[in-house]
């Protein structure tokens, strides 16, 4: 039994906790309560819903943004101040017959 915790669970009381024990005390009623260990579920899940409304919010402000560009784009052409145009080209391969 190296740890406090171990003394605790045997049922033995360490020496600085019973040093603060006041004298008389009828050592058969003393509670040695322990603090919980610390859990770390909440900051977990805190930090992963903290991610994903980042993400979100990117993606609506690229959404928003992207909706705006289009809507620009298609005012200007329709006043005749831009114009665009979207060129595909395609390579074909044409079969030679010998």
């Amino acid at each position: 039994m190296q740890l406090p915790e171990d003394q605790i669970r045997a049922g033995h009381i360490p020496a600085d906790l019973y040093r603060q024990i006041p004298p008389g005390t009828d050592m058969r009623r003393v509670v040695i309560v322990q603090e919980a260990p610390r859990s770390y579920k909440g900051p977990i899940v805190l930090t992963l819903v903290v991610l994903a409304g980042s993400v979100v919010v990117l993606l609506v402000i690229a959404f928003v943004v992207q909706v705006l560009a289009g809507a620009a784009v298609a005012v200007l052409s329709a006043t005749g101040g831009l114009g665009y145009t979207i060129n595909r080209t395609s390579k074909r391969k044409t079969l030679r017959s010998k």
